[in-house]
């Protein structure tokens, strides 16, 4: 029977809700690439999935990036994305044996100019931090937030996602609800759930425990009173847990602060933190593992920008570089 591309989007989604464990933000993703190309299947006429072709498809690439003239409408990683998801669509429904032909199998994906992430030097790295002072309640827990991203290499969303349970303390047996500054001044670990609800350990250093602790024995028992109770780690003034876009304001805040005129976005400390344990001799393999990377060629990037780094350095340095 022939499938409607909303009811095909529909079967798709619940089965990458289920079967893939993605979070709610990668769902939320799926769903707007696949209501948009339903749109663009609806406004050509185009009623049913099984009436799309690799011609078909091939279009909708050429469309989405204003190949026929003008300013291109999505850039190639937004294209490349949305490709991808339309084509998983089809190879799904045909794998299930709903549509007679895949019709993504024979598109080809557009190649995508590799973007190096954007690192902020040691030093913007530091007054960043620094911008973040104060004794009153917000000014502590931003300091802490901020300390513990460059820390650990942690998404903003993992860190919002946070609870006080995944604070662990260097010592064996350490307790952060029962005595912070004991259990974290000296650095410790955080248990963070990444992409597919994946855990991993990563650890964090003195600045960042002492910067929790502060903040947990300060300011958090006081802004959790005026809520309901919870227990995530960060939160917000009336109580409840702070949300992945409250962080990233308090991160372009920060920065404004410290006078950074290089874009700043919510991944910039993240980006830091692997670009400088790698500039500091740390191996990439280990990198990935803090990051949370699946596939070791995702951190590769990095190394790119620390080798063009050191490039800069000597050709500025060296007598005879030029």
């Amino acid at each position: 029977m022939p499938i409607e591309p909303s009811r095909g989007a529909e079967r798709y989604l619940r089965y990458v809700a289920l079967e893939r464990g993605l979070s709610e933000n990668s769902l939320a993703a799926y769903r707007r690439d696949l209501a948009a190309y339903a749109a663009w299947l609806e406004g050509r006429g185009i009623p049913t999935l099984d009436d799309v072709s690799p011609a078909t498809l091939s279009q909708y690439v050429v469309e989405l990036g204003g190949a026929e003239g003008g300013e291109p409408r999505l850039a190639p990683a937004s294209i490349t994305r949305r490709l991808s998801t339309v084509r998983n669509l089809h190879r799904y429904l045909f794998d299930e044996g709903v549509l007679e032909t895949n019709a993504g199998s024979a598109v080809r994906t557009p190649k995508r100019a590799q973007r190096l992430p954007k690192a902020l030097p040691i030093e913007e790295v530091e007054a960043l931090l620094a911008s973040a002072s104060g004794d009153d309640p917000v000014a502590l827990r931003d300091r802490a937030l901020l300390e513990l991203l460059y820390a650990s290499g942690a998404r903003v969303s993992e860190a919002a996602a946070l609870d006080v349970d995944d604070l662990l303390g260097a010592a064996v047996g350490s307790d952060a609800w029962a005595d912070p500054e004991g259990a974290l001044g000296e650095g410790g670990f955080i248990r963070v759930t990444g992409k597919g609800s994946k855990q991993r350990i990563v650890p964090y250093g003195s600045f960042a425990g002492r910067a929790l602790a502060a903040y947990l024995v300060r300011a958090r028992p006081a802004m959790v009173a005026r809520g309901k109770g919870t227990p995530a780690l960060f939160v917000g003034p009336r109580g409840a847990r702070m949300s992945r876009q409250s962080a990233w304001l308090v991160i372009r805040a920060a920065a404004e602060r410290a006078g950074i005129t290089a874009d700043v976005s919510p991944h910039t400390l993240r980006h830091s933190f692997a670009t400088h344990l790698l500039a500091g001799g740390a191996d990439v393999r280990t990198v990935q593992e803090l990051l949370g990377h699946a596939s070791v060629t995702t951190t590769q990037i990095y190394t790119q920008v620390t080798a063009d780094t050191l490039r800069e350095h000597y050709l500025m340095s060296h007598p005879r570089a030029k």
